[in-house]
């Protein structure tokens, strides 16, 4: 086979993200690392966001394209502002060295020697005005705020010192004076008068663990505060009184790491993220949550900045999936879901009336429906599960396409893809699901389940009963399962520890044959249509191809490792497709690689390959498609 390209065909979004930095499927992504901070600037009339990343360069990012406009070899960068210092824009970044530097946007160039004082890495930054001169403030994991005048580029004022590392820092003004407010790990927020260096007032006391985010904003015509904690709180302070506004904003799950303010249609906003990505907004009038939370960040806390783009309010925010994402804070809050709200778990295809779809099952408890071709939802998301849904698979019943699903709610369940309906449910596990299968029996369907129970389960798709007499269970969990056809009977193949992999006779649900890899974990990812070719993975080790007809590995794959995997075929080629955080396409006549690896934000989650050579790809909450360019 040829040199093959693959293209973004479609991506899964919620209607009030605008941009993506990187786009999905970009080679840009396989050059970005985790992103520590970002901030805005306009540059020549078009909003940029700055970010600065783990090892590499500081990058900006064009928000109306998503594409990247400019790097900077820049190492260390850890937190980053900018200011405008002399009628220039300039970033402004604090360094794991213990410095800040500054970087003239108009030349490309650094200005001057580093602003050294810190006896630790910076951590915090912000930028403000004193006295008509432009200032930055930073903060320290040295427990101390240090304010740097911009254009002169000496410390000004007084050292000021905190009861443990300056994890969060910003500025306002108060009454007409210029004020830097900082969140530290001794639970305080602390309010400093820029001009005499004095603490103004005593802490804001209240947050219950360390305060990682403060922002500041109007309510009512007053300067206030908003600060996230990691006691999974945010709270609302008047500057001017130092007190508590109402009680704080609950809703978060995990520890609350970013937040910003903003106003939307003429009333004040504030946003908040917490330790998994989500971004929730709050009206800070009456103090509730404004629709549904922003999800299309993953892992690590997210990173959070407010802005204006093309007339409209937007969130610019970032967090470890690698990209920096525009959210539209004007747009209808209610009406946007068109992808999982949580990570989508398992994916696969079937034909309906037609028209080739994907079908995903996620942590959100939903299973969802997409046309192949275009990416729109296809009817309703199927929402019966109690507890995230974790494997899907697709027969047909009495000629009427189906879905099978199985979750953490120890179900499985089973939807007419044409009524839009749940139309069975089985229950005979006592643990979670974790993998579903379908085979054919007697021209019978059936679906087979495995559970953390660690029994694998048949069920008849037609009478939901049970085929065969279950096997005592198995001794250790398994890892994986799949069905197959091997010597023209139906079978299951399931892994687990220490090397086993086990086959069983679908229609007697008895074990017919067993495997000992010398590896000591195999877990079986896939398995070709109507074959007994078997994708398996070790623990850290490259995927294998094994034939079950001979018990043995034919082929290792030239890859470090995968998590995931799918066997189809593209243009009459068996392939093979494996992944963790890229993707790679493998020949399984020849065992070599297909094209160039293809990389994602984030750790992919879950793929299929349809009938038509197209690959789905799942990614945090993400589903995508591509098709050969």
């Amino acid at each position: 086979m040829g040199a093959t390209e693959w293209a973004v065909q479609w991506v899964s979004r919620d209607s009030r993200e605008l941009v993506c930095c990187p786009p999905v499927g970009s080679p840009e992504i396989e050059r970005v690392s985790y992103i520590r901070d970002l901030a805005t600037v306009v540059v020549k009339g078009r909003l940029m966001a700055v970010t600065v990343s783990h090892h590499g360069p500081v990058r900006m990012w064009d928000l109306t394209t998503g594409q990247l406009h400019q790097s900077f070899r820049w190492p260390g960068a850890s937190v980053v502002t900018t200011a405008v210092v002399d009628g220039r824009p300039m970033i402004v970044a604090g360094t794991d060295d213990r410095t800040v530097r500054l970087w003239d946007l108009s030349t490309g160039q650094r200005v001057g020697k580093p602003l050294t004082g810190h006896t630790n890495g910076v951590i915090a930054l912000a930028s403000g005005v004193v006295d008509g001169r432009p200032v930055a403030v930073s903060g320290s994991l040295d427990g101390t705020v240090r304010v740097w005048d911009l254009a002169k580029r000496v410390e000004v004022g007084r050292l000021l010192t905190l009861g443990g590392a300056a994890h969060a820092v910003t500025t306002a003004v108060v009454d007409g004076r210029p004020v830097a407010v900082s969140g530290c790990e001794g639970k305080r927020v602390r309010v400093w008068d820029l001009v005499t260096g004095r603490q103004d007032g005593p802490p804001l006391i209240g947050h219950t663990a360390s305060v990682r985010a403060v922002a500041t904003g109007i309510l009512d015509g007053r300067t206030v505060v908003v600060s996230g904690s990691c006691d999974r709180t945010v709270r609302v302070w008047d500057l001017a009184t130092g007190e508590q506004v109402g009680e704080p904003f609950a809703g978060h799950t995990d520890e609350v790491w970013a937040v910003a303010t903003v106003v939307v249609d003429g009333r004040p906003v504030a946003l908040s993220g917490d330790w998994d990505g989500t971004i929730r907004m709050w009206d800070l009038a009456t103090r509730q949550q404004i629709g549904e939370p922003f999800a299309g960040h993953r892992g690590y806390p997210p990173v959070i900045e407010t802005a204006v783009l093309n007339g409209r309010p937007v969130a610019v925010a970032t967090a470890d999936d690698r990209t920096v994402r525009v959210w539209d804070l004007a747009a209808d809050h209610d009406v946007h879901q068109s992808r999982h709200s949580g990570r989508v778990r398992a994916v696969t295809t079937t034909v309906v009336d037609g028209r080739p779809v994907v079908i995903t099952a996620g942590e959100d408890r939903t299973v969802r429906v997409w046309d192949s071709a275009t990416g729109e939802p296809v009817g309703e998301p199927f929402t019966d599960h109690t507890d995230k849904v974790l494997a899907v698979a697709a027969a047909v019943v009495d000629g009427h396409p189906v879905v099978v699903s199985g979750g953490a709610d120890q179900t499985v369940r089973v939807w007419d893809l044409t009524a839009g309906k749940q139309v069975n449910m089985f229950t005979g596990h006592s643990d979670k699901v974790f993998a579903v299968a379908t085979a054919t029996v007697n021209g019978r369907p059936v679906a087979v389940t495995a559970g953390d129970d660690r029994a694998v389960l048949v069920w008849d798709l037609a009478t939901g009963a049970k085929v065969g007499k279950p096997l005592a269970k198995e001794r250790r969990r398994m890892a994986g399962m799949v069905t197959g056809v091997l010597n023209g009977q139906a079978v299951a193949i399931t892994g687990g520890v220490r090397g086993a992999i086990r086959i069983r006779d679908v229609a007697t649900n008895r074990q017919i044959a067993a495997y000992r890899s010398p590896r000591n974990y195999v877990e079986v990812l896939a398995v070709g249509p109507g074959s007994s070719v078997v994708l398996t993975k070790g623990d850290i080790q490259p995927p294998q191809i094994w034939d079950l007809g001979t018990a043995q590995p034919v082929k290792e794959l030239a890859i470090d490792h995968g998590t995931i995997g799918a066997i189809g075929h593209l243009d009459g080629t068996p392939i093979a497709i494996t992944g963790w955080n890229e993707l790679s396409v493998w020949d399984l006549t020849t065992g070599d690689q297909i094209g160039e690896a293809l990389h994602f934000p984030g750790h992919l989650e879950a793929v299929a390959v349809d009938a038509q050579g197209r690959i789905i790809v799942c990614i945090g909450n993400t589903v995508a498609v591509l098709a050969r360019s």
